[in-house]
């Protein structure tokens, strides 16, 4: 283990969740970047993700498509910025496809998948451009949603 797995916000503009999951982090990267996969957990229950295009690699864009209760859809869109298979996965929202800026950047994602005895610690970094950003996105729910998927994810790698 390496010192990347702190579990504190580095700065006043990030948010961090950290989790031990139960399952190898090859299996947890996968369903980070494989669509199937990542349908059937990304969104916080009773949301859904009916669609998402990943195109895993430094420069590809990804567009997934979350679904309220009441049938709304919210795309997001973004750009892949660091991919280290099985280890780590940075993305952003600052790009849209084909590297066009987008008209609101929110943040930057930074996940890390480390091997502890075989089970994967698991950090979701959120680094906003700003405190305003960080603390919307902190008031949005940020730990409960993103806590409770990461349940979701767990539950998915546990099967697979």
């Amino acid at each position: 283990m390496t010192a990347a797995a702190e579990t504190t916000p580095t700065s006043d503009r990030e948010l961090v969740l950290t989790r031990i999951i139960d399952a190898p982090r090859e299996k947890v990267f996968r369903a980070w970047t494989d669509a199937e996969l990542l349908k059937q957990w990304f969104a916080p229950l009773p949301w859904t993700t009916p669609s998402a295009e990943l195109d895993v690699r430094p420069g590809g864009s990804s567009l997934i498509v979350m679904r309220d209760p009441e049938g709304n859809d919210y795309p997001n869109r973004g750009i892949y910025l660091e991919v280290v298979e099985n280890e780590k996965l940075v993305f952003t929202d600052a790009y849209t496809e084909a590297w066009q800026p987008s008209p609101k950047p929110f943040f930057t994602g930074v996940l890390t998948f480390e091997d502890v005895d075989g089970k994967t610690r698991y950090t979701a970094r959120a680094r906003h451009w700003t405190v305003e950003d960080r603390d919307a996105h902190e008031k949005m729910g940020f730990h409960e949603g993103w806590g409770r998927c990461t349940d979701q994810l767990a539950a998915l790698v546990a099967k697979l």
